[in-house]
């Protein structure tokens, strides 16, 4: 008995320039920047969120390049204006995303996606049209719409391709599209009004590739990706500091990752996602992997919190960008 209460009694040594934990005071009111301040001390992944804000404001004081890149489901979702308010107010540099991401902002701008729920009958929903994303619900019309739209630009493209020798490249591209919606609601718009560069090395996988396909069906337009890859890596590697803020993982992270890794390593990194790194996938990879390929500077501020961005990444706006 003397042995096991020894045991659990082992004393301790107070450890010493480390914070106390403590969360809000509800009795000071509700103060939503205070509560989102109290972060810092509070533990867990609130803590690591409060990491992340005292990154990005960082890296917005050292002016580095600061490269954004968020998944398609990212703009699926009402996140989607807030990256168009940080492209409106060029607070980013450069915007790295996947087909749906180009894609899904254009067709909002020409209908409504719509809350729907997780739990809906698939089979239902396909007699309705309905595609479900999650809880958010599509409908196929927006699909048939954004067929008429596009359809102009890839003949644009395909004569460019015959009579000027000129094959587009996915950016070349995203800027035509944002262009033509020509609605302040699009990220693209943005982005081509405020020449800020938009990447997607994966843009035909989705709608815009049905697009491509069914067009090429008579046609063969071709789309230069290898133009792409080289500015964006030269973008890269002749900035004098990066930032990397990358949503979600998959190809959008390793292309951003990978870009850094040719110039010894971005010097600010957060990243925010819900992947674990338990099968060695890039997405669940947490910054101190990136360290040993390189693509993150030994010394550099980072961060990975986990959670859903859809409530992680708009707290973070408010107390960085949006500040």
């Amino acid at each position: 008995m003397a042995k096991a209460k020894k045991n659990v009694f082992h004393e301790s040594k107070e450890p010493k320039g480390l914070p106390v934990i403590r969360g809000y005071d509800f009795n000071k009111g509700v103060n939503h920047t205070a509560i989102v301040d109290s972060f810092a001390n509070t533990g867990f992944q609130a803590s690591q969120l409060s990491e992340a804000i005292k990154i990005i404001n960082e890296m917005r004081k050292s002016k580095c390049k600061i490269i954004l890149g968020y998944t398609s489901n990212m703009v699926t979702s009402g996140l989607r204006d807030i990256f168009r308010y940080l492209t409106e107010h060029k607070m980013v540099d450069i915007i790295v995303t996947t087909g749906g991401g180009i894609e899904e902002d254009i067709i909002k701008c020409l209908g409504n996606f719509y809350l729907g729920d997780f739990t809906a009958d698939g089979a239902e929903l396909r007699k309705q049209g309905i595609n479900r994303a999650g809880n958010i619900f599509i409908p196929n019309q927006r699909y048939i719409d954004f067929e008429k739209f596009i359809q102009p630009i890839l003949k644009d493209l395909l004569t460019e391709q015959k009579e000027g020798n000129k094959i587009a490249s996915p950016s070349e591209i995203i800027w035509k599209l944002g262009k033509a919606i020509d609605n302040k609601e699009s990220i693209y718009y943005w982005a081509q009004k405020n020449k800020i560069p938009v990447y997607c090395p994966a843009i035909i996988d989705g709608s815009i590739g049905d697009m491509v396909y069914f067009f090429n069906t008579n046609n063969n337009l071709l789309i230069d990706t290898a133009q792409d890859l080289k500015k964006f890596n030269d973008e890269v590697i002749f900035a004098k500091k990066t930032g990397i803020i990358i949503l979600g993982g998959g190809l959008v992270k390793h292309h951003i990752c990978n870009a850094n890794m040719l110039r010894n390593g971005a010097d600010y990194a957060v990243y925010i996602n819900t992947h674990q790194e338990y099968d060695g996938s890039d997405a669940g990879a947490r910054p101190d992997e990136a360290v040993s390929w390189g693509k993150i500077l030994p010394d550099a501020k980072m961060v990975k919190v986990y959670g859903d961005a859809t409530i992680l990444f708009p707290l973070i706006v408010a107390e960085t960008f949006a500040k």
